[in-house]
């Protein structure tokens, strides 16, 4: 192979059809052609194992309609897979908590189920809501209540472990609306919604529903991606600490109030993402999955493997065939049941490899992605999750949350990769915050500013973000607090004028920053809810080192309503950013060409999906006549301004003058036009 031109290697590798194909877009891959064939055999042997003995992949995964508690006409169903325990019976206020009411049998492959029948009138004997557990024979001795490991509903009083309830209502939820057809390109809002309201308390599925979903669309959002939906005994662990798997967070309402966030979400086009946690589960055993049959490896893996020391908290083993009847189940029921969009896979770098991250600074060297340090039982897993996916459901939108950079995370499954249809561009909010913390404006290196943002692999799109939650949370803050810090207190006032200094500088950079950010950094942007009008501060959830404080964890919604305070000038920008990507779609074109770097100047200047774009960061130069390259000849007009009077700036750019190209070549470019570039603003144009 080696002897053949690029050429000729690269339609060598396109007509592969053993997992090898991505090769033909990077010859530097050639070298692990035997870890993708390995990868790719183990993924549809895998698969062919499902459809023999299972009857195929859509049979399979609807392991929600066998397991757990089902009303039916004749009664209640209930199975279980413990296949360790000695005893299981079903126990609950419909029975006294009578272990010996309603004992299950045990099947050769370690699942328990029992039958409930309906009261002589008709009516189920467990009723609506009734809390239910399961009473187990552990394998390490006694016995001990678990909440039953599928269970749909559950409630909690306080701090106490969550309960199990049995969801059975008389008239299920029918949805409305269906779902929206997918964006060419993704504008995600990232909500967490017990913290969307404004008062210290925990928000609600339909206040959300009714009150933030309008608001989201308004904003210019496509997409609403939910986090902590998962039911969580601990609700500090912003949700990624899961306990039950098939009910949705109850402290926010119950399942039929989040089937109708979600359809009121599709009322408004608006596709809904999860934010899924198939990475580890909590450590709790009362009402978790944890030491379920009296064993350390039911669903994961035995010993230290199966212990995740930073995140204190349990790993899967997916080699286990029931535990990928368990994940794969789990999918399809919030596609099913829910009706969600997609899923952002939550801890995808600790998924994919057996030091799960920690102490390991990925270089981007190709051997860090092979080896036995990856966990191929994983990677198989994945691969079959986004191959399951996309066949049932051809809108899903898969993203990875992975910070390694692997190689083919986002390519199809068909050509040797693991199927995402993105993964997040996590280096890019690190790099805004680290220039913030450690450097002065004047030192900011556009080169390096444009290398972050456009260092993704050819072929895999990215989510860009300037910041998500991460950055807000305890012991960080948010990029607005970065720039402004305790000045936003008392210096995002109008009534006295714009006369901070420090003000003035934040409020122009976070609107450089994230329209940086969307422009050049990937196929689709994020944001988290409030920072799209520079929400203070930071994140910290009410727990026992704040005093059960809920001051943090809200979001303070008055600010950008309030007329005599700048926070409405961010919003308006946000607002009229994401328009102007609606009506020209540079997300879903090409990437950027970046025709200018000038780093004493301090401008960066690109095209992107027919627009110039020109960023002016001197905090204190502006440029007249300054002459730009295009590719196009003709007449631009600018149809973005960061400087305009709405968006807080000072208006220094008129809008109705056109610029007219000249035939004078400049960095690049065949043609060139001649700009006002004002200090720390930016202009968009489009040619007429």
């Amino acid at each position: 192979m080696s002897e053949l031109s690029f050429e000729a290697n690269q339609k060598y590798w396109a007509a592969m059809d053993d997992g090898t194909r991505l090769l033909a877009d990077d010859p530097f891959l050639v070298q692990y052609a035997g870890d993708y064939r390995r990868r790719y055999q183990k993924f549809q042997g895998l698969k062919q194992a499902i459809e023999e003995k299972e009857g195929g992949l859509e049979c399979f995964s609807r392991g929600y309609e066998r397991f757990g508690l089902h009303e039916r006409d004749d009664g209640v169903h209930y199975q279980e897979w413990a296949p360790n325990a000695s005893s299981l019976s079903l126990i609950g206020e419909f029975n006294g908590w009578n272990r010996e009411a309603n004992p299950c049998t045990r099947n050769e492959f370690g699942v328990w189920s029992c039958f409930v029948p309906r009261n002589p009138d008709g009516s189920s004997k467990i009723p609506h809501l009734s809390l239910v557990k399961a009473s187990v024979g552990l394998a390490c001795g006694g016995v001990g209540d678990r909440v039953p490991a599928w269970i749909q509903c559950t409630r909690q009083h306080g701090t106490q472990p969550l309960d199990g309830r049995h969801w059975a209502p008389a008239e299920p939820y029918r949805f409305q609306h269906g779902r929206p057809q997918r964006p060419s390109a993704l504008r995600i809002y990232e909500a967490h919604v017990g913290m969307s309201s404004e008062e210290g308390r925990v928000a609600t599925y339909r206040e959300f529903a009714d009150n933030i979903i309008p608001y989201i669309a308004d904003t210019g959002y496509n997409c609403v991606q939910l986090m902590a939906t998962m039911e969580h005994a601990y609700y500090a662990s912003f949700g990624y600490q899961i306990t039950n798997f098939f009910a949705c967070a109850s402290r926010c309402g119950t399942p039929a109030d989040l089937q109708y966030l979600v359809d009121k979400a599709h009322s408004y086009g608006l596709v809904v993402l999860m934010d899924l946690v198939h990475s580890h589960a909590s450590k709790n055993v009362v009402d978790g999955l944890n030491m379920f049959d009296g064993t350390d490896h039911m669903y994961f893996h035995a010993g230290a493997r199966g212990q995740h020391d930073l995140w204190d908290s349990r790993l899967f083993d997916y080699g286990n065939w029931e535990t990928l009847r368990f994940l794969l189940s789990n999918l399809r029921y919030y596609m099913e049941f829910y009706m969600f969009d997609g899923f952002r896979f939550d801890g995808v770098t600790s998924m994919l490899y057996t030091h799960h991250g920690l102490g390991t600074g990925f270089s981007g060297g190709y051997h860090e992605y092979f080896g036995l340090h990856v966990d191929e039982d994983c990677l198989a897993y994945l691969t079959l999750t986004n191959h399951m996916l996309h066949a049932l459901y051809p809108h899903c939108i898969t993203i990875a949350e992975d910070v390694s950079g692997m190689p083919g995370l986002c390519r199809a499954v068909g050509d040797g990769g693991v199927g995402f249809d993105y993964r997040l561009a996590m280096a890019i909010p690190d790099m805004w915050i680290k220039m913030l913390k450690e450097q002065r404006d004047d030192d900011w290196n556009l080169d390096n500013v444009a290398f972050t943002l456009q260092n993704r692999r050819y072929k895999e799109p990215v989510i860009a973000y300037a910041e998500s939650h991460d950055q807000a949370l305890v012991g960080d803050k948010t990029l607005a607090f970065w720039l402004m810090d305790k000045e936003m207190y008392t210096g995002m006032t109008l009534i006295y004028g714009d006369t901070n200094p420090i003000v003035t500088r934040g409020i122009a950079l976070h609107k450089l920053l994230r329209l940086v950010t969307c422009f050049l950094g990937g196929e689709g942007y994020l944001t988290f809810m409030g920072n799209e009008f520079g929400h203070p501060e930071w994140i910290d959830f009410p727990r026992e080192g704040n005093g059960s404080s809920f001051h943090y964890c809200r979001r303070q919604w008055s600010l950008p309503r309030d007329p005599n305070l700048r926070y409405k000038h961010l919003l308006s920008f946000e607002r009229a950013m994401n328009r102007l990507e609606e009506q020209r779609h540079w997300l879903a074109a090409a990437p950027a060409y970046v025709s200018l770097k000038n780093e004493g100047d301090k401008i960066l200047a690109f095209e992107r999906a027919g627009l110039v774009c020109v960023f002016n960061f001197h905090p204190t130069q502006s440029f007249t006549s300054y002459r730009i390259g295009v590719s196009q000849p003709g007449s631009y007009r600018v149809v973005l301004d960061t400087d305009q009077a709405e968006h807080g700036g000072h208006t220094r750019i008129d809008a109705s003058v056109l610029h007219h190209s000249q035939p004078y070549a400049h960095d690049g470019r065949e043609h060139s036009v001649q700009l006002y570039l004002p200090c720390r603003t930016a202009l968009v144009l489009a040619r007429e």
